[in-house]
């Protein structure tokens, strides 16, 4: 891990490649690009360079140094998809296809992938570096990746295929180079949620545990805070869920996301429309210049028209065949880690019912107590009235007035017993109706 960071963090930025120098070239015609504009000491506001890791389709990685507007022209991307990827703000995790690029923001991986090359922000955090390592293995271990998850009637609909492989069409049984990126990147992001989803259990659990038997402040707020943590990390997790749900939902967000294929349609039209050009040339006719339909032979005429109806069809009919099929790998690679992230979220959705049945625990318990002490204050209410009885006779013989109850030296005795007695009849009967409204445990 140390050869990688020396490697791809190399101590002096100025070593480093600036892509925006490559692109002021001197054209083929020798002219320099803003002739006669100093341009050195301009700079206007968010036009510094970026620190970005290139990797390409071989596996070969490098730093490089570009500026915003660069990237977008680089990548076809508009100024708010390079937002996403900023890392002085915090936006939830997204997953873009662009016509020429996919923008990912997936946890710590926030990258750009293309059908070439796929740029990362430089950072010093441990699982870029191993995005880079892992991304880098898969490429150099061999040309692709067979997915093994896909039907027999897939693959036989595609070995039936020979159309496709006439016009020299790569075999679709191997992911392109930006699925196997987007599927690292997938891996990590998902890799990353469920190992602190496995810390948060492991943490949580025992404290729990110790919540039940011994209710004291200092566990309520720990049990505080990791319901705070569980609760940022379910929204995480769920954000990244809802994501790759909302991808697979739309079909055309999958098509969009097919690079490689839109590239080499690109390529293979270009390639026609030269050599229909130089058809065109060979006949006499000038390249440069406009073909008038007077001065063209009519048998070129109808050749021009067959070409072009025949190539139509044949770019829509393998554009709708292969949009199908690369839907069918996307989803089905999608379909694998929206089950992962899915399971992470199940096990922190456990996770959050353990915590709720524990609160559900620890308030019966707090009830309970607090009956009990409803009911300890009963019966010492009715205690305290038995005695104030006591009181009241006191008060009545404290009378100044002569009886001759005052004369006999046992009646003192005697009101004392039946005073006694009558407090204790009375304490029986108020027990004996709390329990008979089942006021009181029996």
């Amino acid at each position: 891990m140390a050869d990688l960071k020396e490697r791809l963090l190399p101590p002096k930025p100025q070593s480093a490649i600036n892509i925006r120098d490559a692109s002021y070239r001197p054209s083929a015609s020798g002219r320099q690009p803003f002739q006669g504009m100093d341009l050195s000491g301009l700079k206007k506001r968010g036009q510094g360079l970026r620190s970005w890791i290139r990797v390409d389709t071989s596996g070969n990685s490098q730093i490089i140094e570009v500026d915003k507007f660069t990237m977008m022209r680089r990548c076809d991307l508009p100024a708010r998809d390079l937002r996403l990827l900023d890392p002085l703000f915090v936006y939830p995790s997204t997953i873009l296809g662009r016509e020429k690029a996919i923008v990912v923001n997936l946890e710590q991986i926030r990258c750009i992938i293309t059908a070439d090359e796929v740029l990362l922000l430089n950072s010093l955090d441990s699982y870029v570096l191993q995005y880079v390592v892992e991304l880098q293995r898969r490429l150099t271990s061999g040309v692709g990746e067979v997915w093994q998850s896909e039907g027999p009637e897939l693959n036989r609909r595609r070995s039936s295929r020979g159309f496709d492989n006439v016009y020299g069409s790569t075999s679709p049984d191997y992911l392109p180079f930006e699925f196997r990126a987007l599927e690292v990147a997938l891996e990590a992001a998902c890799t990353f949620l469920d190992s602190q989803a496995a810390e948060l259990e492991i943490e949580a659990y025992p404290l729990l545990d110790e919540l039940t038997s011994k209710i004291s402040t200092l566990n309520l707020e720990r049990v505080r805070r990791l319901k705070s943590r569980l609760v940022a990390l379910t929204r995480r997790v769920q954000k990244v869920r809802d994501e790759i749900e909302q991808l697979m939902d739309d079909d055309g967000d999958m098509a969009e996301m097919y690079l490689t294929e839109k590239k080499s349609r690109m390529e293979s039209s270009f390639y026609g429309d030269q050599s229909l050009m130089g058809f065109r040339s060979n006949d006499g006719l000038s390249a440069s210049a406009p073909v008038s339909p007077v001065a063209s032979p009519p048998e070129l005429r109808r050749l021009e028209k067959s070409l072009s109806i025949a190539r139509s069809r044949h770019e829509s009919m393998r554009s709708s065949e292969s949009a199908t099929e690369n839907i069918e790998e996307l989803e089905m690679l999608l379909e694998a880690y929206f089950v992962l992230i899915d399971s992470t979220l199940n096990k922190l959705t456990s996770l959050k019912e353990y915590i709720d049945d524990t609160e559900d625990f620890i308030n019966i318990q707090l009830d309970n107590v607090r009956n009990q002490l409803i009911q300890f204050e009963l019966l010492l209410t009715t205690a305290t009235f038995v005695v104030a009885i006591f009181g009241v006779v006191a008060g009545i013989f404290g009378m100044n007035f002569a009886i001759p109850m005052f004369d006999d030296p046992g009646a003192f005795k005697w009101v004392l017993i039946i005073t006694g007695v009558c407090g204790i009849i009375i304490f029986c009967a108020f027990v004996w109706f709390f329990k008979y409204r089942r006021l009181m445990p029996l």
